[in-house]
């Protein structure tokens, strides 16, 4: 007989796996991201907020440390072609299961912008440059794109965007070279070139940052290993959920399924998956929580099914796209937004009627949140239709 998995159990296993409850809250940031498999960095800002609000002693230091120093945690391009933050060892499964796929439609785009732009032979010039500028990485790194334009400056070679289109403009060919380079696992995006919400980086080679690199892997054990680690972090998800998670084809995405040993579960209006280490698991009744989670955190960004944790009324914590803004989170469901506006102030908005008791911890969790971020301001790259009537 097929197991159900209720709504509640969902939303308990969400606070216990994502480290959301009090007690789960850990000053480890290599397990806060492995917990959630990883953090994304499409935004600087949420790395260093996803982390922090599951911390008992909240510290961008800490956060930094393993980033930097302690290199615990790695950027590199992956799923959907986004920019994560997870690490060496998960970022060696995504490499092989979601990143290779990137690289040949991505040099294919710059061959054919660079001949576009003038260059007779593309695919010369873009070897020679990938060659030259890891020359210079090795010597010069980190360094700054900027910086490293200046130490080879044929790279400057301009890239025409959109040619003919009324909106067409150009790009420094050097930009590209390093963006491919990192994709292939050649290149590490390393310190912020500012401050922890400055989302230009230095460079450095990767086998001079990361000892062994991310390469080397083979794709279809990746891909189990990877489906089984989300499903450990983020089931019971159903198999729409893993396919637009990892951007994957639909075969893909079962043949994982398949080779991780997924236990097949009913939900509410549907069946989902359980990584088979945790089918007979029974998520403990949870303590009432809330928590404020940056935009794009990964508890929000999870699954593309959402209904089971938005309701109808919250969905303007999305934008068109379905990035998810800044939100308000109270026993495993999103019930409101929030904003920081230019003199620090957390603004709040509630879609639903959370009670006396739940407003209560959210002015705690917005205290907590203000002594975090002290005199950092930010902008939010990814915001919710509601972050603009918040900051009105």
């Amino acid at each position: 007989m097929t197991r159900v998995i209720t709504l509640e159990e969902r939303r308990r296993r969400l606070a216990e796996r994502h480290r959301l409850l009090p007690a789960r809250r850990t000053d480890d940031v290599r397990s806060i991201a492995e917990d959630l498999v990883a953090l994304h960095s499409s935004d600087p800002v949420t790395v260093y907020l996803s982390a922090m609000v599951r911390m008992r002693e909240p510290s961008v230091e800490a956060v930094s440390e393993a980033l930097y120093e302690r290199r615990s945690l790695l950027r590199h391009h992956a799923m959907r072609r986004t920019l994560w933050v997870a690490t060496p060892e998960t970022t060696r499964a995504m490499h092989a299961a979601a990143t290779r796929k990137l690289i040949g439609p991505e040099r294919r785009r710059t061959v054919r912008m660079l001949e576009e732009s003038g260059v007779r032979d593309g695919d010369t010039w873009l070897a020679d440059a990938q060659d030259e500028m890891l020359k210079a990485l090795r010597e010069h790194g980190p360094a700054a794109a900027r910086r490293l334009g200046d130490l080879v400056p044929g790279l400057r070679q301009p890239l025409q965007l959109a040619p003919g289109k009324r909106y067409a403009a150009t790009q420094s060919a050097h930009t590209r070279v390093l963006m491919l380079l990192a994709m292939e696992g050649a290149a590490a995006r390393t310190r912020p070139t500012g401050s922890w919400v400055n989302g230009q980086y230095t460079w450095a080679a990767m086998d001079d940052w990361l000892p062994g690199g991310v390469d080397g892997l083979e794709e279809r054990a990746s891909a189990r290993d990877l489906a089984d680690h989300w499903l450990r972090s983020f089931g019971p998800g159903t198999t729409t959920d893993l396919q637009w998670w990892t951007g994957w084809t639909g075969a893909m995405t079962r043949r994982a399924l398949e080779d991780c040993g997924a236990v097949e579960v009913g939900l509410d209006v549907s069946t989902g998956w359980l990584a088979a280490t945790d089918a007979a698991v029974v998520a403990e009744p949870a303590e009432p929580w809330v928590a404020l989670l940056p935009g794009l955190d990964p508890t929000t960004m999870g699954w593309k099914e959402r209904g089971w944790y938005v309701e109808p009324a919250v969905q303007d914590v999305f934008d068109r796209n379905g990035n998810a803004g800044p939100t308000i989170w109270a026993d495993g469901r999103v019930v409101g937004a929030w904003a920081q506006a230019p003199d620090g102030d957390i603004r709040i908005h509630l879609f639903v009627d959370v009670g006396k008791a739940r407003r209560t911890a959210i002015a705690e969790r917005v205290g907590e949140l203000r002594a975090m971020l002290g005199e950092t301001r930010f902008t939010v790259r990814f915001p919710g239709t509601i972050q603009p009537v918040l900051l009105g």
